[in-house]
């Protein structure tokens, strides 16, 4: 009896433990159904990679269409863990996957009243600036940006945050050098550690969350946007919710994930783990962002 009690107390002590960082590690190692399910059930849902294939092969999705993503740079690896499916893969900050925007398809979102919503299920090292999904291309015939979810975009007050990034035109936001249209999170991300990286566009606000949470942000002075002819004194404005009315452009780019083109060739990186990488042809609302977020 007092060697059944301890196992117990054991295994109940060890499961509290990983509930207090977040997720049973227990879980992490086969497919969340229900995580799955209500994903797919959710009125705007385009595309789902659950990033279950072996190293080598394209990675498919589930939706609108199976949107296989090649591997660029080499191999990319499969690791056993993940909150959706049970795997992830490891971007090593050289590597990436991409789909012709050709065969974008109904990932091609775009149009003056368009919406979007993109989650991703993240382990990230916080070592750069890095793209995690979307049809975003910077340099291009002079930029081919549409909608990209970011890790840490610290131009313009993104830094290690989740950000949103939005572009009618695809090209920099004038009079600035580079697109400055993009939400933040209120919260600075984990580093190492599984979070839930979200944000929507509902044709006037981008929103940005972490872990199913928006935090709102009050109106602050944009870095890097003082001195120019119409903000002499620089601009200020809420990071979240971003205020872009435009909608987004029907502007070209291929369908990227942990990279994106830049001057000097594929750029921002994505170091770390993805484990999941959901589009919606609609944004979100905060409780549907809560309850797909694990």
């Amino acid at each position: 009896m007092r060697n059944i009690l301890e196992k117990t107390f054991f295994t109940l002590s060890i499961t509290i433990l990983c509930f207090q960082h977040g997720k049973a590690q227990e879980i992490l190692s086969k497919p969340n159904i229900d995580l799955i399910e209500n994903i797919q059930s959710t009125d705007g849902f385009t595309a789902l990679w659950k990033f279950d294939e072996s190293s080598g092969k394209k990675r498919k999705a589930v939706g609108k269409g199976k949107f296989p993503l090649e591997e660029a740079n080499g191999k990319i690896e499969r690791i056993n863990e993940g909150p959706v499916s049970g795997y992830s893969i490891k971007l090593d900050g050289d590597n990436y996957l991409s789909l012709p925007h050709i065969k974008t398809g109904k990932l091609n979102i775009y149009g003056e009243n368009s919406q979007v919503t993109v989650i991703a299920w993240l382990k990230w090292t916080g070592k750069q600036t890095s793209f995690v999904g979307g049809l975003w291309n910077e340099y291009q015939d002079g930029g081919k940006r549409q909608y990209g979810l970011f890790v840490s975009l610290p131009h313009y007050n993104g830094r290690n945050q989740v950000c949103g990034h939005i572009s009618s035109s695809g090209r920099a936001t004038p009079p600035f050098p580079f697109s400055i249209d993009y939400s933040a999170s209120g919260q600075i991300v984990p580093i190492n550690e599984w979070f839930c990286a979200a944000f929507t566009y509902d044709g006037t606000y981008i929103k940005s969350y972490m872990n199913g949470e928006f935090k709102a942000r009050e109106p602050e002075l944009i870095d890097h946007t003082v001195g120019f002819e119409e903000y002499p004194e620089g601009l200020t404005h809420s990071k979240n919710p971003y205020y872009f009315p435009d909608g987004m452009g029907n502007n070209g780019s291929d369908f990227t994930v942990g990279a994106v083109l830049l001057k000097r060739g594929m750029g921002n990186y994505y170091k770390g783990q993805i484990g999941g990488l959901a589009v919606f042809d609609r944004a979100l609302t905060e409780s549907e962002i809560k309850t797909l977020s694990w």
